[in-house]
């Protein structure tokens, strides 16, 4: 029941992830966009100096004015001051040529250029100039337009709720008049009247509007980076965050393209960043934005982001101390590691040292070894001279046996019975040495490759090499263990060694093993014999 109850809410959380995947991609895009922005303003001057050659060879007035509206056009979102100079050019023609329509229009041109930089006398000075009745109707329609955008600026610079609420009512009378000047359906008129739906409320009614204005807008141009900024400020209106962030970033994103140095969307985008927690990127931000506001020289904007930026900053800064000081906590982190690792060499290097010298030991025991075996050769080559000696000494022997029969009749004729208990030690020792030839010899049967694969086991310098398929008691040891005689005690008998000498016969052995051999006993065990057996 819980995975069936878990698929719908996966299916709910998937929008969400792939929002903030695609939050994610557009962030990264605009990050590149803004690394390059000098090369997009290098774009937008050349094409205005491209503008100002062309002025240079036209003589008539007129010409000169509509080239001069070119620049404007050009200027006005990119640098205030020049705008300016060229409206007040244009306006100098407008007056030559008694133009009272290019003198309208320039000065349209100039009021709303003033609001922009945050001129706000001036630009009142200029727009209660004009006798709105004189106006022509496109006239009006700019007149109207400009007072609104006045006005909004005038809200955004006080931030001041009593008198904003003031400039708020005068927005949406103008905002009246110019819906009954505009024609409906036309593009302005679609985005007036979705601004006067957001201003009662009807943000749904409004989104639906401003979605369609957006979508017919050519990517990459600064009419495509207003729609969005508009749909971003919709979507505040409906509380989606995400989506407003999404719209910010296609905002900044054109704005930047074409070099719009008069733009909101990086400060807002900055400002919702740092709310998000992502310090690095809302400082970035709010930085290229008032680099961008001192370039156009608008005091408006700089009012407007030195309220936030020094906040913005300070986080930052408290950020990067932070920083600082986790890397100096690393530091020390690291200086601990290194001393310990110094330390753990330092103990690596005794250690390789005593192994050195284990080593060299293991190899000076195994000289004598050596040594020893072929003292023994010698002893075998010894013995092989003497067994035509052997032979002769046999009847001696038998001789001295019937000596000493009689010689034990007669002490016991003579009651010197205890003498009879001593042992004789060669008679023993020839009996053990017949026995263990003899489990030599039936073993070797058994098992004729036995040595050969136990010295597969060992180390090629350890490897044993028996005598006239003798086994010595290292070999006798490992050879009653195959045949299953695991008791120490038992070994210890047959072998007549004691029970230490045994354990250490076999550590010995082991001790000579592979590095790669994990268990010696079991494999030891694996030895076969039937299959072993010579044809």
């Amino acid at each position: 029941m819980k995975r069936f109850l878990l698929i719908p809410a996966l299916a709910c959380l998937m929008p969400a992830v792939y929002a903030s995947g695609k939050s994610d991609s557009l962030l990264v895009a605009l990050d590149k966009i803004i690394a390059n922005r000098a090369a997009y303003t290098g774009q937008k001057e050349a094409r205005i100096q491209d503008l100002k050659r062309q002025k240079q060879r036209l003589r008539s007035q007129e010409e000169r004015y509509y080239i001069n509206e070119e620049i404007i056009d050009n200027y006005e979102p990119f640098v205030c001051d020049s705008a300016e100079v060229y409206i007040h050019e244009n306006l100098a023609i407008a007056k030559a040529l008694a133009n009272d329509d290019f003198i309208t229009e320039s000065k349209l041109r100039l009021g709303f250029v003033y609001s922009l930089s945050g001129l706000f006398v001036q630009a009142t000075d200029v727009l209660r100039s004009f006798d709105y009745n004189k106006l022509c109707e496109h006239q009006k329609n700019r007149y109207c337009w400009n007072y609104i955008r006045y006005y909004e600026n005038l809200v955004k610079y006080t931030d001041d709720s009593k008198l904003s609420a003031n400039y708020e009512k005068d927005i949406e009378r103008l905002r009246d008049l110019l819906l009954g000047l505009l024609p409906e359906g036309s593009e302005e008129y679609l985005k007036e009247k979705a601004f006067k739906l957001q201003s009662q409320g009807k943000y749904r009614e409004a989104l639906d509007i401003l979605t369609g204005v957006f979508n017919r807008q050519e990517p990459n141009t600064h009419s495509h980076a207003m729609a969005a900024m508009s749909l971003a400020k919709t979507y505040r209106m409906l509380g989606d965050r995400a989506l407003e962030n999404k719209y910010l970033m296609l905002a900044a994103i054109s704005d930047v393209r074409v070099a719009v140095k008069e733009n909101e969307a990086l400060l807002v985008l900055a400002l919702n960043l740092f709310e998000k927690g992502d310090i690095d990127r809302s400082y970035n931000y709010i930085s290229v934005a008032l680099s961008d506001a001192n370039f156009y020289n608008s005091r408006f904007k700089n009012t407007v982001i030195a309220r936030v930026q020094p906040v913005i900053e300070r986080n930052y800064l408290n950020k990067i101390d932070k920083q600082r000081q986790n890397l100096r906590l690393y530091a020390i982190l690291i200086s601990i590691f290194i001393v310990a690792l110094v330390i753990t060499l330092f103990i690596n290097f005794r250690q390789t040292k005593i192994v050195v010298k284990a080593r060299k030991n293991l190899r000076r025991m195994n000289r004598d070894l050596v040594a020893l075996n072929l003292k023994l050769s010698e002893a075998n080559i010894i013995k092989e001279k003497y067994i035509g000696h052997f032979m002769t000494r046999c009847a001696h022997y038998v001789n001295k046996m019937d000596a000493y029969r009689k010689d034990v009749n007669q002490k016991i004729k003579s009651g010197q019975i205890q003498s009879l208990y001593k042992p004789s030690a060669k008679e023993l020792e020839k009996e053990v040495e017949e026995l263990y030839k003899n489990f030599d010899e039936v073993f070797l049967q058994l098992y004729p490759d036995f040595v050969n694969r136990l010295n597969s086991l060992l180390e090629p310098d350890a490897r044993y090499e028996p005598e006239d398929n003798r086994l010595n008691t290292e070999l006798r040891i490992f050879a009653l263990m195959r045949l299953g005689i695991t008791n120490i005690d038992q070994i210890a008998d047959f072998l007549r060694c004691s029970l230490q000498t045994i354990y250490n016969y076999k550590s010995k052995v082991k001790n000579k093993a592979r590095k790669d051999i994990l268990n010696f006993g079991e494999e030891i065990r694996k030895i076969d014999f039937i299959s072993d057996l010579p044809n």
